[in-house]
């Protein structure tokens, strides 16, 4: 997920990370003190319309190192995209699972992204927000997006522990946007019939030269 909010100050991470990058921190949890250091790759993201993204994402029932290296490969692909976000659907495995660059989480830039699994929004605000909205799926593609203002998720940590925790603005946004991948429901569902063609246009055509 990229954000560029209205009339807000944008906080869209732009973090180059080389290929081979040997290792990375892994957050456990929101309030975490362990940190998990594991070798790691870069996974390709997936790109409308690839119908993989349309899967409906499955509960997570193992908490152990296949899990933790997912998440460790999916924060190298974040970063190297240059993502505010990334669900596990985006690079294939349809789990319940999404990260968040830590900056867009409120965090420091030199913190692991906060890791999200089995979430559920447990409140959206009545106040609301809109903002051009984009995704790693989607690349080079924004649209106004109306999102609340206000989120609260539960989830679990890495190590099965659970928390709940509440975002506002770019943060809000973000556990939305991944949320809905969670459920297949896609950026190109936000907009109207004719800007959806515009961009099944583009996409479809952007496809067809990687195809080449």
């Amino acid at each position: 997920m990229a954000s560029r909010v209205v009339n807000a100050p944008t906080r869209f991470p732009r973090k180059p990370v080389a290929a081979h990058l040997p290792r990375r921190r892994v957050l456990l949890g929101p309030a975490a003190n362990v940190i998990l250091s594991i070798e790691m790759s870069i996974l390709p993201i997936l790109h409308f319309p690839d119908q993989r993204l349309r899967e409906t994402s499955r509960n997570v029932t193992s908490f152990d190192d296949e899990l933790r290296r997912l998440v460790a490969d999916m924060t190298d692909t974040m970063y190297l995209a240059e993502g505010a976000g990334l669900a596990a659907i985006q690079v294939g495995t349809a789990l319940r699972l999404f990260i968040i660059d830590p900056e867009v989480a409120g965090r420091q830039a030199t913190e692991p992204p906060m890791v999200f699994i089995n979430p559920e929004i447990v409140r959206l605000s009545d106040e609301a927000q809109t903002g051009d909205e984009g995704c790693l799926s989607f690349p080079g593609i924004f649209v106004p997006v109306k999102r609340a203002m206000t989120a609260e998720v539960k989830a679990f940590d890495v190590e099965g522990k659970p928390f709940t925790v509440e975002g506002s603005g770019l943060f809000a946004r973000a556990m939305q946007h991944e949320h809905d991948h969670l459920a297949g429901r896609l950026l190109i569902d936000m907009v109207g019939p004719v800007k959806r063609q515009i961009i099944k246009r583009k996409m479809r055509k952007e496809a067809e030269v990687e195809a080449t």
